[in-house]
Order: structure tokens, then sequence, then C-alpha cells
């Protein structure tokens, strides 16, 4: 067009070089697109990254998460809160798994348990390589409230028997409590209490009704500053 606006050629002589163009490249290869005689602007939609940040393969990866629509962060993470949860994901997938085991032992157990004197259960604990610390201090905390005393050991590897055998070890055979006394607490026992010398005569001792209902040991266990948050 000129400065005017107006095209310089006409309509026909526009459409005979528009069709002469075509001819000309039908077969030329690399050509797939041709202008019109209007002006054209190029558009840049290669990645703006640094070179040295560019990862064809990052891309290819992204690619084919998108086409299935699930998140990449699923299973492939990038950050340490999302490598969390990814482990969480693939403990969740294999619980299923754990809880057939269950069945099916406890299926064979009902089975050969023909006499029906005892009922067994079998169950495996979900502990794996990253959650047995943490399973295992919630079954001590559980213990405290008189729930079982094996779950806490059993989640740090250790048999149902050699549970029962190195406790009647250390305690009947060896009586460990009368050599290895642990460190007087003034918020604990004192010792008397552990040697069992205390005198038989305070039991006959009237109580005070106002100190009833003391129990005996640390009130509060906060500690100071902000309580300590999740870290998600």
């Amino acid at each position: 067009m000129d400065k005017n606006g107006d095209l310089i050629f006409d309509v026909d002589e526009a459409r005979d070089i528009h069709n002469t163009t075509v001819e000309m490249l039908r077969r030329a290869i690399g050509v797939d697109v041709i202008t019109t005689f209007a002006d054209v602007d190029s558009v840049d939609i290669s990645d703006k990254n640094t070179t040295t940040s560019v990862d064809d393969l990052a891309k290819v990866e992204r690619s084919v998460y998108d086409s299935l629509g699930v998140s990449r962060n699923l299973f492939n993470t990038d950050g340490n809160m999302s490598l969390e949860k990814s482990i969480l994901d693939d403990e969740s997938t294999l619980r299923d798994l754990i809880l057939q085991f269950n069945v099916f032992f406890n299926y064979i157990i009902d089975h050969k348990n023909g006499a029906k004197k005892f009922d067994f259960r079998f169950c495996m604990l979900e502990t794996t390589q990253y959650n047995y610390k943490e399973l295992a201090k919630q079954y001590k905390d559980l213990t405290q409230n008189g729930q079982s005393k094996f779950l806490p050991m059993i989640a740090l590897g250790h048999s149902q028997s050699s549970i029962l055998n190195l406790a009647h070890f250390e305690n009947e055979v060896l009586e460990l409590p009368k050599i290895m006394i642990p460190p007087l607490m003034s918020s604990t026992m004192n010792g008397e209490d552990i040697l069992g010398n205390k005198d038989k005569s305070n039991n006959n001792k009237t109580q005070n009704p106002s100190e009833g209902n003391k129990v005996s040991g640390n009130t509060s266990d906060k500690s100071p500053g902000r309580p300590e948050k999740p870290d998600d």
C-alpha cells in the first residue's frame, strides 16, 4: 500500500501474483506459509530463559503429563515440601497391597486354627523407611495412655519374641533394674521409691484432703517461644 493506504496493485493483479507465487513454491521444501500483501509482524514464541536453563527434556516431560491431565509434581517433584508429599503418594499406592496381605494371612490363620481355642489376628504395620520414626513416637504416646507396649518396638524393627526375651533376660536374669538406677529427678521419684526402702509407716499417715488430688511431676511441658508448626 502507498502512504495513503491504497493498494499499489488492484485486486486482480494481487490475485495473479499470489497464485503465481503459490505455484512456484508449491513443491518447495521447508515452506509452509505464504504471507499476504498486508504488513506482517513476526511473533517469537521461543523460550526466553537463558541457554543454561533451557532443558528440552523438561519440556517433553511437562507436555507428557499435560496430555495425561496429571500434575508432574505428583510423583516427580522439585521442592523439598513437594517431595515429602510425593512420598506420601507412593505410600498410599502400596497401602491397599498391605491391607490385602492382612486379609490373606488372616484367612490362612482362620483356616489353620480349627480348634478355635484362641483367636489370632495378623497385622502388618504401615511403616516405611520414611515414617517409622514418627510412627514409633505415636505408638509410644499411645503406650502412655495404656495401649500396647509392643507397637513402639515393632515399629522400630524388633520382633515380638525378641522383645519378650530381652525384657525377661534383663529383668529376671541379669536383674538390671537393681543395678542400673535411672537418674533421680525431684519431679518424678526419689531413691527410696526405687530401692524399696521407703518407710512403711508412711502408708498409715492421714492424707491431707486438700492434697488428695495432687499429681506429682511437671504440670506443664510448655517451652518458651512460638509453638512449632508443621512444615507445610
